[in-house]
């Protein structure tokens, strides 16, 4: 994941493809890059797949994963290989569930989605609904799931793998090897 704060330094496309071209260099196989633009900068840098979102908010103040489907046609045409999504049970500020603003892009676009989602029962659902790709992103972020303890939501990873063919990327609070590897023998087809 290559990303940058609002208001940090380094949110600027010209760090995150470096960020994105440093990752390659390390052994990445793909990137996940926030906005058009960064989408942009990091393609032209690397050949590696890129997995593009964007961010909004909740009225809560909880982030909202690519909050419309402008914001999915724009990273679609920067070239984004993956398009990630909000895939969870709350409401969308548009009136959405993350399920049908997940049919909705998948009727609009010809790339891959990736469904990010906190619980199991949403991961089931994603993939129910054509998800190509289902990721742990929110897993500890929504009311849904509970405040995050600092650690991979390795019980998630476990359930998930266990319940769906559809590839699942384990993403959130994965800071060691040893987390990714775990990850992994858990069932994770990838680990961001």
């Amino acid at each position: 994941s290559c990303q940058a704060e609002e208001g940090s330094p380094f949110n600027a496309p010209q760090f995150i493809a470096a960020f994105a071209k440093a990752a390659e260099l390390g052994g990445a196989v793909g990137i996940r890059a926030r906005d058009a633009e960064n989408v942009i900068a990091v393609k032209e840098i690397t050949r590696l797949p890129v997995i593009g979102l964007t961010k909004g908010h909740y009225k809560s103040g909880k982030v909202l994963i690519t909050p419309g489907i402008d914001d999915v046609l724009r990273l679609a045409d920067s070239g984004a290989d993956i398009i990630a999504l909000d895939a969870t049970g709350r409401p969308r500020p548009n009136g959405m569930s993350g399920i049908e603003f997940l049919e909705l892009t998948k009727s609009r676009i010809d790339l891959p989605v990736m469904a990010d989602i906190s619980t199991l029962e949403e991961a089931l659902a994603a993939a129910d609904a054509g998800a190509d790709f289902v990721g742990t992103t929110l897993s500890g972020y929504t009311d849904s799931s509970g405040p995050p303890n600092g650690l991979p939501d390795f019980e998630l990873i476990n359930m998930i793998s266990s319940r769906t063919g559809t590839p699942l990327i384990a993403e959130g609070r994965i800071w060691t090897p040893e987390q990714a590897k775990s990850a992994i023998e858990l069932g994770a087809y990838a680990v961001c």
